[in-house]
């Protein structure tokens, strides 16, 4: 049954994506299918890709570069907002999802294409990103997900897309799954679907193993201007650039691995490793850098905002007027948050040993107990005294 004429599919070149081209067009009628691969620097030579597709049955297929875009509209948003998923995962894959969504619509309102395809099953997070993400920038467009429909093993998918010419895939001695971009890698399947399991060290490609990394710490300066990092060591350096360059001094010493159960949107606890040296590591110089500049007033309150912040992005809500409304809230916060941080590294450990700001709002003389010392005590004993009141008064109508 045909279900679009004109279809633009999100493209990795992998087995799914690829046997959607031929898919589409003899099961579901569709008279074109146009690919889009994103370049998010994965590091990836994509013009194989761009071939491949063609050779698969695309009418064309397009190779965007992205880099740019998804650092400074994405990955520095979240930053600024510290958003950690759990606490504990800096959304590296999710944030890329939105973006490739974006440039998906795009594509398709360019091209006259009636529908988007992607190649996401039914069981992870990224059919929830792309499907609502594309339907919150243009709710005219179909959505079509043949992997999610279709009940072939992963064999059978392998010799459905050689009838049509697609060969074979090469066999990894890997077993894993992996998404990279310039953030990072979520790596799962294989042995570490067993969450008793240490992952082997094959499965790192951006960390080092700390009986690897240097036997000597190194200290790094992050500068950052209004809650955007801009230099490393007082080089100024673009964005694209800058995140490229933490990730490599980062990873050296062994930072930026995560192993972690996370709850899924869909309801599933998948165990799932990560490697992002360089974003979880501004994450944290940023937020210590808002303990020196923000009030105690402000700072608590965007501790949860941050929470919804992350998970909105998690559950593919990027597009969301929630997530705008907070948008707004957090970029007011981050007027003041320009400065430094000092982070040193070392054995798998990025600590923060230092932070300055012009806007700091650390007083020495009232913080100090040296002979410096300007905070007044005697106005302390009335504080208590009221701050307690309340406590006080209720003992007294309760003892006993």
């Amino acid at each position: 049954m045909s279900r679009a004429t004109k279809v633009v599919l999100a493209y990795s070149g992998g087995v799914d994506t690829s046997v959607c081209i031929p898919y589409l067009k003899h099961e579901w009628g569709v008279k074109e299918v146009i690919t889009l691969a994103a370049d998010l620097g994965q590091g990836d030579e994509l013009e194989p890709i761009r071939k491949k597709a063609l050779a698969s049955g695309a009418s064309e297929s397009l190779v965007i570069d992205a880099t740019e875009d998804f650092v400074k509209n994405y990955a520095f948003p979240a930053i600024q907002a510290n958003a950690l998923y759990e606490n504990r995962y800096p959304l590296s894959t999710a944030l890329a999802r939105p973006l490739i969504a974006k440039l998906l619509v795009e594509a398709a309102e360019k091209y006259g294409a009636d529908a988007i395809a992607h190649g996401c099953t039914g069981k992870g997070n990224d059919q929830v990103r792309f499907d609502v993400s594309i339907g919150a920038l243009n709710p005219k467009l179909k959505i079509l997900a043949p992997a999610r429909e279709w009940k072939m093993s992963r064999e059978e998918t392998i010799a459905y897309g050689e009838k049509f010419g697609i060969p074979s895939p090469v066999k990894k001695s890997s077993p894993y799954s992996i998404d990279r971009n310039l953030l990072g890698m979520a790596i799962e399947a294989g042995i570490l679907e067993d969450p008793w399991e240490e992952p082997p060290e094959d499965v790192f490609l951006m960390t080092k193993a700390i009986e690897q990394t240097p036997d000597t710490p190194e200290y790094i300066e992050i500068g950052f201007d209004s809650g955007i990092p801009v230099t490393i060591n007082g080089e100024t350096l673009a964005p694209v650039a800058l995140i490229g360059k933490l990730n490599e001094i980062v990873g050296n010493h062994g930072v930026g691995r995560i192993d972690m159960i996370e709850n899924r949107l869909v309801g599933i606890k998948s165990r799932e490793i990560y490697e992002t040296p360089a974003i979880l590591v501004l994450m944290h110089a940023h937020r210590d850098l808002e303990s020196l500049t923000l009030t105690a007033d402000v700072t608590r309150y965007k501790r949860g905002i941050e929470e919804t912040y992350s998970q909105m992005i998690y559950n593919g809500l990027w597009y969301n007027p929630l997530k705008t409304a907070l948008d707004a809230f957090i970029q007011d916060t981050q007027k003041r948050v320009t400065g430094t941080v000092r982070v040193k590294l070392f054995k798998g450990n990025a600590t923060i040993v230092g932070r300055k700001s012009a806007n700091s709002l650390y007083s020495f003389d009232l913080a100090t107990y040296g002979a410096e010392d300007e905070f007044d005590h005697k106005a302390a004993e009335g504080f208590v005294y009221v701050w307690g009141l309340p406590t006080r008064v209720w003992s007294e109508k309760n003892r006993g």
